[in-house]
This record gives structure tokens, C-alpha cells and sequence, in this order.
């Protein structure tokens, strides 16, 4: 049964009422629809603003006048002349020629006739709406959806050209196997391990299933476990309402999973996964449905689960540090990426795509001398692409943008090739030479060819090492 505002009113002490009276004048007051009340006699006792504007009067000029003059085609007072207190509801009425500041053609139009409990009229309301405002809102947001509606399929567009298979790079047998299996998991739902070193490219194998899947359209959510503290993994996982605990967010927060909803949840470096997290992550698996913290109902989710790590999974499940149940559930497809050093037909690959970029954006053309594309072959990469790329701009940036040398390159890798390289009998004293070239080499690119610095820090004469640097074929400056 609902309540009247007369009877609610009546049923308040006398300074509530003024305080309610206050907050509905207000409401009026800011309305952009335009409010009229008038008199048993046809007066207007309140006009808001918005309506004021329109008409293009002044509300002082127009409180107390007869309404038939200030809003000429007004039905009110015939309303109240005939007793007809049905409520009219947004009625499509149309304006006199030059009457609103707007040019509204039509406006739309709520109005009734008010009578006391003994039938008695106290007067007229009505509520008009300007088509005209109403159009520009409904335009701005028309345009809104279309703008949104635009950059999302601009941005499905461009993870989906960036993230494709035929991007992942390299051609090795190694590789070609892997994508292969990848290709056959992106047409279905199934959840993928991705197993491999750091640097391996995982992610990339996750963004690439994804795009080339039913979901490409549908949000990629990523989440580094090895990046949250334990104490707001639930909340991140599984999002919050507000007052859910101490210091939440006014208002609550989505968790990945629910934002991943429709679309592709990647769990990268799952391994460090706390177990209390493991146990609920399997439930979600499992029931397919969450629980927000802070709510008492579940919330069904439809995600398709990549999972990461470059840790060996059965041996922390012997070590009590990871469920072996949520094991085998990740474990459905298994995609382990090959190292760098297990490819090695790749790196000339990696090399040309990484240089050819860097020229493109300095407008250069740097290029490896064969002797620097041998020693990259034969470094073994402990840290995969992600190592080979940061050698090729920290060489290219020794080399000033010309021809990239051996001696350009990270002497931590020179070090390691010579030594690799070194075969056959060798007299003691060969191999201190090289390593003794090895370690002017790497001081001298320390130290930006400074020869003073480079010296001291050897803890031999500018002379001397100069003497060596002419015995060993080292240049005196880089390039």
C-alpha cells in the first residue's frame, strides 16, 4: 500500500514537514524539466527556473499572473473547470509558434487537477519535458555508446593483428610443434598450462590462444601471482562489496575473474600461487561460480583459464607447495615452451626482427658484423628472448648505430662464448690471454672506452694498458 505525501506530511512535527517542503522546492528548483502549479483561480503560485528560461520570463513577472497568459495553450485551468482529475502522463503536446527560447515544435507533457479528501480543487500541477534537451542527452549518449562501441572493436582489432600466431617468431621444428598444439587448443575451452623458462614467451602463446579462440572479442585478464601479496589475493581474485572489511573501497571492487567474464582469465606464474588461494581457485574450476567478499550469493562466471610457470609443478606438489588435484586440473593441455638454446636456428630470426625495429624507430641501419652473429649463435641464453633482445639494443647502443662488432656486445656473453669457443690443447698461458682480453674488454665497456677509469679500476698505468690493448687487436675507442 503506498503512502500519500499529504497523510505523510500530516503525520509530521511541524519542523519536519518545513525541512521535507524545503527538500522538495529544491528538487524542483534543479530539475531541467519545467514545474507549474497554479491556483483554484487559474494563478501561478510556483514556476521553476527551467521553465522560466524557456518561456523566456522572469519568475517575479510570472508568479500571480493567470497562467492562460504566461503559457497561453495551457490545458490546466479547463481541467480544472470540467473536475477532470485523471492524470495525464506524458502527453505529446504541441507548442505555439515562438514559445519556448528553444523552438521546441512539441514537448511532452504530465499533468493533473489536485483535490482535497473532500473533493474540494486546490489547484493544477504539470511537468513539462523539452524534446529538444531530451534529444541532445539521448544524442551525447547515443554518441558515447558509439564511440565506446568503436574503440572496443579498435582494440579487439589490434590485440587480435598484434597477438596471432603467425607473429610468434621463429621457424625451428622445436617452435613449429608447439604452435601447432597451441592452434588445436584455441578451438576449444579447454584450460592450458603454459610451462617454460622466464623469458621463454608464454604470455605471448596465452595472447595468441586467446585471439585466435571464439573468445577474441571477450576481455584477456592477466594476473601475476608472484606480484600480489597474499593478504589481498582474495580480493583480487574475487573482488569485493563495499563494507566487506576494513579499508575496502567506497563502493566495492570487480575481481579479475568476474572482469575476465565471457573471455580469457591468463594466471601467469601460477606456481606462486598461495595454497589458501589454490583451494578456491579449484572450486571456481570446478562449480564454475564465485563468491564476492562481503556478498552471501555466488555469481555464475563463464572464463576460460591459460595458466603459467616456469616451475617444475609435480616437484612442489612432492614439496607440499602446490595441490596436485588443481594440478591436473590446469593440466588439461600442456604447452611447454622451448628455450632459446634447445632453437637455436631462431636467433639469426630473433636478431634481424629486433635490429630491423630499432632502425626503423632511429631511422638508422645498424647491422652485426658475422663475427658478432657467431657469438650470439653460440651463447647458450640462460635468459631467452627477453636476454637476446636486451643484448641486441644494449649492442646496438655501443656501436652508435653503425656496424655492430664482437666487441660491442655484453661482455658477460663475449666472456662465455670465448671460453665455449676455446678448443683443442691449450698452454697455460693461452688461456690467461684470453681471459685476460676478455677482462679488458668488459672493463673498457664498463668504463665508455675511459681510458684513465678503465686503468685504475684494472690497477695497472695507462701505458700498460694501452701496451695491451695493441697486443690483443683492441680498438681504442668502440666501433
Amino acid at each position: 500500500m503506498s503512502v500519500r505525501i499529504e497523510d505523510l506530511l500530516h503525520s509530521l512535527p511541524t519542523e519536519k514537514r518545513n525541512e521535507l517542503l524545503v527538500l522538495y522546492e529544491r528538487l524542483f528548483e534543479i530539475s531541467p524539466d519545467g514545474f507549474l502549479f497554479v491556483d483554484p483561480e487559474g494563478k501561478i503560485v510556483y514556476i521553476n527556473p527551467a521553465y522560466c528560461y524557456q518561456l523566456d520570463v522572469k519568475r517575479s513577472d510570472a508568479i500571480g499572473r493567470p497562467v492562460t497568459e504566461v503559457v497561453k495553450n495551457t490545458a490546466l485551468v479547463a481541467r480544472m473547470e470540467n473536475r477532470d482529475f485523471t492524470v495525464e502522463r506524458n502527453v505529446l503536446w504541441e507548442t505555439l509558434p515562438g514559445q519556448f527560447k528553444t523552438k521546441e515544435p512539441y514537448v511532452i507533457v504530465t499533468r493533473c487537477v489536485v483535490p482535497d479528501k473532500d473533493g474540494n480543487i486546490l489547484g493544477a500541477i504539470g511537468q513539462v519535458k523539452f524534446i529538444n534537451e531530451t534529444l541532445k542527452l539521448a544524442d551525447v549518449l547515443n554518441n558515447m555508446s558509439d564511440e565506446l562501441k568503436f574503440y572496443k572493436e579498435e582494440l579487439n582489432r589490434l590485440g587480435s593483428d598484434h597477438y596471432t600466431f603467425e607473429k610468434i617468431i621463429g621457424s625451428s621444428p622445436e617452435l613449429c610443434r608447439v604452435k601447432a598444439l597451441a592452434r588445436k587448443a584455441a578451438q576449444n575451452d579447454f584450460t592450458v598450462l603454459l610451462t617454460g623458462e622466464t623469458g621463454t614467451g608464454k604470455e605471448v602463446f596465452a595472447h595468441a590462444i586467446h585471439y585466435a579462440s571464439g573468445r577474441r572479442n571477450r576481455p584477456f585478464v592477466r594476473i601475476n601471482c608472484a606480484a600480489i601479496p597474499h593478504e589481498l589475493f582474495e580480493s583480487e581474485l574475487f573482488g569485493y562489496f563495499e563494507g566487506a572489511f576494513t579499508g575496502a573501497r567506497k563502493g566495492g571492487k570487480k575481481g579479475k575473474i568476474e572482469l575476465a567474464n565471457g573471455g580469457t582469465l591468463f594466471l601467469d606464474e601460477i606456481g606462486d600461487m598461495p595454497l589458501s588461494m589454490q583451494v578456491k581457485l579449484l572450486r571456481v574450476l570446478q562449480e564454475r561460480e564465485i563468491e564476492i567478499l562481503g556478498g552471501e550469493q555466488t555469481l555464475p562466471i563463464d572464463i576460460r583459464v591459460i595458466a603459467a610457470t616456469n616451475k617444475d609443478l609435480p616437484q612442489e606438489i612432492s614439496q607440499g607447495r602446490f595441490r596436485e588435484d588443481l594440478y591436473y586440473r590446469l593440466n588439461v593441455i600442456s604447452l611447454d615452451i622451448p628455450p632459446m638454446r634447445q632453437r637455436k636456428s631462431d636467433i639469426q630470426i630473433f636478431i634481424d626482427h629486433f635490429l630491423r625495429e630499432i632502425n626503423q624507430q632511429y631511422q638508422t641501419a645498424a647491422s652485426f658484423s658475422p663475427e658478432a652473429i657467431r657469438a650470439l649463435e653460440s651463447y647458450p641464453w640462460p635468459g631467452n628472448v627477453r636476454e637476446l633482445k636486451n643484448a641486441v639494443e644494449r649492442s646496438y647502443t655501443m656501436a652508435d648505430g653503425g656496424l655492430i662488432q664482437e666487441t660491442h656486445l655484453p661482455p658477460h656473453i663475449v666472456t662465455r662464448v670465448s671460453c665455449s669457443l676455446s678448443s683443442g690443447p691449450q698452454t697455460l698461458a693461452h688461456a690467461v690471454q684470453t681471459v685476460e682480453k676478455t677482462f679488458i674488454q668488459k672493463a673498457l665497456w664498463q668504463y665508455h672506452y675511459n681510458i684513465k677509469q678503465t686503468a685504475d679500476h684494472l690497477g695497472i698505468h695507462r701505458s700498460t694498458l694501452y701496451n695491451k690493448m695493441d697486443y690483443y687487436g683492441i680498438k681504442r675507442e668502440p666501433g
